[in-house]
């Protein structure tokens, strides 16, 4: 969305004009790191209003910085045809109601008689909401004021209290609209009932995409990002030595998403892939080529790895015990610490008396390491790599030897591997360090 030009040439104008530039339904994230100024860095964890509310310090003059932020921001787009005056007076009176708001629920948060998880979740969906409306409310005003009829749908519920659901609220919103007189540009947070950041915090934006695209029915959905879905990182491996995937399917959408390589939030491409809406990702930059195609039922013509992608952020978890061996259910106790910390594994293997569980860095959490060390003999804790080979059709023979041998033959050594009987997923455990040289000698390999 920063990149508002590009947004608009490449995408809402490109190769329409007249009522062909009707029929569709744009769903916007905020302008890159305003919901960070709002709620945190995701990155970095920096903190932003949010850290001052759910701390008990004085928040509204931090707010108000945002707010000048925001309008500074406004700036930017003065010269593609944004109304400043009318942008400004927008967001200065959402970013006051929004202070409102939170001002009566900081006052009955220091009261001490509620609970204070759901005051601060709420306080979450406030602040997060506001990037959403910014971008949205701009988007159309550039627009209508380009001679294109275009139609803001704010689903962030600023203006009333009724207790809608999330898919109550997106039936409503676009309940009478003539589609095929305007372009509707919708917020990419929705208020709800549920409250939606509490189940997808930060990926709210797809779910709301996903929950639009399911009320609708389109032709297609479509994801517009700053790069192609390639076979391979071309950071890693290089620009030439990749290429867009072209066509797949949601089994290695979620497989992609497993790692960290997501093309759409596993929860959001659900309703899609249940309901048959087939989606598209393309790259904004390259707006003449078609992208990836994924539906539910691709499977390559011909065998092959589709996606080579992994993450260096993991550690293995390794549970010895004498005791495991020939006992029925020990790893169901085991599961039940993981459970309790709401930590969840992405690769498992196990041998007669050992189970290894590979996670995300970020969900080491020291009480898992203390439940862990209190219940069994020995745990063992390695910093680690996970590389994989992804595709809807990669179960042909020799291809795990072959990847074995590529790893081999640059010198690095697997630690564990597995895959499933459907073998849309080959994974290989490694060290953290050679994590890179893993990618590019497997990318070589099954070029």
């Amino acid at each position: 969305m920063t990149a508002f030009a590009d947004v608009l040439q490449n995408i809402i104008f490109h190769g329409r004009q007249g009522q062909d530039l009707y029929n569709r339904i744009f769903v916007v994230s905020a302008y890159a790191g305003v919901t960070n100024w709002l709620l945190e860095n995701k990155k970095t964890g920096a903190p932003g209003v949010y850290h001052r509310i759910s701390q008990h310090q004085e928040f509204r003059s931090a707010l108000q910085e945002v707010a000048a932020k925001l309008q500074e921001l406004n700036k930017t787009y003065a010269p593609l045809g944004l109304d400043l005056a009318v942008a400004d007076a927008f967001i200065e009176e959402r970013i006051n109601q929004a202070q409102t708001y939170l001002e009566s629920l900081t006052n009955v948060l220091a009261s001490g008689y509620v609970n204070s998880a759901n005051i601060l979740q709420a306080a979450r969906e406030i602040l997060a909401s506001i990037g959403e409306a910014h971008s949205a409310f701009n988007s159309v005003n550039i627009l209508q004021n380009r001679g294109v009829g275009a139609t803001l749908i704010d689903l962030s519920g600023f203006d009333d209290a009724q207790p809608l659901t999330i898919d109550e609220r997106i039936k409503q919103a676009f309940a009478g609209i003539d589609f095929a007189n305007t372009i509707c540009i919708a917020t990419g947070y929705t208020k709800g009932t549920e409250g939606i950041m509490r189940e997808f915090d930060r990926g709210y934006s797809e779910v709301t995409f996903s929950k639009i695209a399911v009320a609708v029915k389109p032709q297609e959905a479509i994801i517009h990002k700053e790069y192609h879905l390639c076979s391979a990182d071309p950071m890693l491996v290089g620009v030439d030595q990749c290429h867009p995937v072209c066509f797949t399917n949601y089994d290695v959408a979620d497989q992609l998403a497993d790692v960290g390589m997501e093309a759409i939030h596993p929860k959001a491409s659900k309703p899609l892939e249940i309901n048959a809406i087939d989606l598209r990702i393309k790259n904004t930059f390259d707006p003449e080529h078609p992208g990836t195609l994924i539906t539910r039922d691709f499977v390559a013509e011909q065998k092959h790895v589709e996606v080579i992608t992994g993450t260096d952020k993991v550690v293995m978890i390794d549970i010895y015990d004498p005791l495991m061996v020939g006992t029925a259910g020990f790893d169901l106790h085991l599961m039940q610490a993981f459970y309790d910390l709401d930590v969840s594994y992405i690769f498992k293997a196990t041998s007669a008396n050992s189970i290894s569980l590979l996670i995300w860095q970020k969900d080491l959490k020291p009480a898992l390491v203390e439940d862990l060390e209190a219940r069994y003999e020995k745990v063992t804790i390695e910093n680690s790599a996970m590389v994989c080979l992804i595709g809807s059709n990669i179960d042909q023979p020799g291809l795990l030897a072959k990847a074995a041998g590529a790893l081999a033959e640059a010198g690095i050594n697997i630690r564990s591997a597995g895959f499933a009987l459907r073998k849309v997923n080959i994974q290989f455990i490694i060290a953290r360090e050679d994590y890179k040289p893993a990618i590019i000698a497997l990318n070589k390999a099954m070029g």
